[in-house]
């Protein structure tokens, strides 16, 4: 799991809320919480990497899940909304370096 700072967009603090982030990819990522944003609302992610760089986008809401039943689902999926041609290298790269599927975006299996 990937400790990822997040904050509404628009927001002019500057401190955000740190959040556990599954499910990695080119188009998105799984953010755990029982604090829900609204589905469609602009996000700012701060996205560390192991070499001590953060990757910072802005991503957006693509859907929720309260988790009823189940401890600890709760959270939110997420789709890149604003993501450089360099820093989508920099996720690739880090993905590839996990073993993991670059290919998938947020949205299409979240069931």
């Amino acid at each position: 799991m990937v400790k990822v700072v997040v904050r509404a967009a628009g927001n002019t603090i500057a401190a955000g809320i740190r959040l556990d982030a599954r499910n990695l990819s080119e188009g998105g990522l799984f953010l755990c919480s029982d604090l829900l944003f609204e589905v469609g609302e602009d996000l700012v992610l701060e996205i560390p990497h192991p070499d001590g760089t953060i990757t910072q986008t802005h991503g957006r809401v693509a859907w929720v899940t309260r988790g009823e039943g189940a401890p600890g689902s709760a959270g939110m999926g997420i789709e890149f909304a604003r993501l450089s041609p360099t820093d989508r290298r920099t996720l690739a790269d880090r993905l590839r370096a996990l073993g993991k599927p670059e290919a998938k975006r947020v949205g299409e299996d979240h069931g």
